[in-house]
């Protein structure tokens, strides 16, 4: 598998946020960072993400799409768009309940002009392990599926 990148494109607001590769909670400090800094701009009128690319999500990085989504709405009254034409990235995304959150799209997403490389962020261990325990709340709170799938993870990382 291909290491996970993020890129992003804007335009006038509008924000495409593109998962490449194998999206690994090491990228959490990158992704997080990237969505305040988004959703902080006064700007900020829509939000696509597109998972075509993706060859691998973890759990890490869907609870931070789903935090994502849940703060869109919030602050802004909308869903976001998902956009997922891998059939097994597909079936991980419904199987978290993002049909709720996101307007899905199993077709491939419009290739904005000119995406680039969101920089790394670097995380102390204690952030990225904050961060990790913060998506995966997320996730629990979902769905009692998503509580029970991620119970016995969530004792492990907040007894450390």
């Amino acid at each position: 598998m291909e290491e996970g990148r993020i890129l992003a494109a804007s335009q006038d607001g509008a924000y495409v946020i593109r998962m490449t590769g194998d999206v690994r909670l090491t990228l959490c400090t990158t992704i997080d960072d990237y969505f305040h800094r988004m959703l902080d701009r006064p700007d900020f009128a829509s939000v696509w993400v597109d998972l075509c690319d993706a060859e691998g999500i973890d759990s890490t990085t869907l609870g931070l799409l789903a935090k994502l989504a849940l703060e869109v709405r919030a602050r802004y009254g909308f869903s976001p768009a998902i956009y997922s034409c891998n059939p097994g990235i597909t079936r991980l995304i419904k199987s978290m309940g993002f049909q709720r959150l996101f307007e899905l799209h199993e077709n491939i997403c419009t290739d904005p002009a000119e995406v680039r490389s969101v920089p790394i962020v670097q995380g102390s261990e204690q952030a990225v392990k904050d961060k990790v325990i913060e998506a995966h709340r997320v996730l629990m709170s979902l769905s009692d599926e998503n509580r029970a799938r991620f119970r016995d993870l969530m004792v492990a990382l907040e007894r450390n």
